[in-house]
């Protein structure tokens, strides 16, 4: 594991690096566990553009990942560690004891071979799954659930962690890797150990091309379109517009909040997020 640097043999290639994909062990995807996605090119149904800058990138394939965990008391083999598109972490293939196949999201440091499982009293070691209340305080977890059932939806990024801080009656409080504080229900089931490629962070592009490969498109700035286009086009010569920055249908881009004040999960936060002036919080 690790990132790996070319010789300069292009500007391009001066200024890029790879991830060197050392723990993975197969090239060839699960076909019962695949399906295809089409593209919207940040297009709705009405075919109108909601997500700029979107289009074209490399083909891909889903992976349909088991984000709830919810298999029980059957034991589980370690097949392979592979690379999914459609995410920046790696991914396992479970076989199960009963025959049945399974995709999730791979903690760092599993081999081929390993064994898991997820249950009420499984034992709390990387890649078990179980509720939070059974979890030892201190644990580094990821892949938690919001609601009960629902399936994973906190911490499911590459490197990501997040750690138990305390229990008390039906609530069980987390630390995320943003430094946000909240509280989960106890039944609630999560992950152990750290996400796998932690050196993603560390990965540079490098060149234009390999973003339009990903699917992104040229990002246009604001500035330096028409007024008809943007809040803050037009002007002579390299004005700011007279105004906070914004998108062009006015949504603040910088500290403006974007957060729904009538998110019911609202009232779950203990602590806000680290500011990044101040630092993340590291755990």
């Amino acid at each position: 594991m690790g990132v790996r640097v070319y010789k300069p043999t292009s500007a391009g290639r001066r200024n890029a690096s790879v991830n060197d994909y050392a723990e993975l062990t197969t090239d060839r995807p699960e076909k019962s566990l695949c399906k295809r996605i089409s593209k919207t090119g940040g297009r709705n149904h009405h075919g109108v553009t909601t997500a700029r800058f979107r289009g074209g990138g490399a083909r891909r394939i889903y992976r349909i990942i088991d984000f709830k965990r919810n298999k029980d008391g059957v034991p589980a083999r370690v097949a392979t560690v592979e690379y999914d598109p459609n995410r920046n972490c790696f991914i396992s293939l479970l076989h199960y004891a009963d025959g049945e196949k399974r995709y999730i999201l791979a903690p760092l440091g599993i081999r081929v071979g390993d064994r898991v499982e997820s249950g009420l009293s499984c034992e709390p070691k990387p890649g078990n799954a179980m509720p939070l209340s059974s979890i030892p305080s201190g644990l580094e977890i990821h892949n938690i659930e919001m609601t009960v059932g629902q399936g994973g939806k906190l911490v499911r990024g590459a490197g990501s962690v997040a750690r138990i801080m305390a229990k008390e009656g039906n609530w069980v409080s987390i630390v995320l890797p943003s430094g946000e504080m909240r509280m989960v229900r106890k039944e609630c089931r999560a992950t152990i150990g750290r996400l796998s490629n932690p050196d993603h962070q560390h990965v540079r592009i490098g060149k234009a091309g390999r973003k339009r490969h990903m699917g992104r498109r040229p990002h246009v700035r604001g500035c330096a379109m028409n007024p008809v286009d943007h809040p803050m086009g037009g002007g002579e010569g390299h004005r700011s517009g007279g105004r906070h920055p914004c998108s062009p249908t006015g949504v603040p881009a910088k500290g403006g909040k974007t957060r729904n004040p009538r998110n019911p999960s609202n009232k779950r936060i203990i602590r806000r997020r680290k500011n990044k002036r101040q630092g993340q919080l590291v755990l």
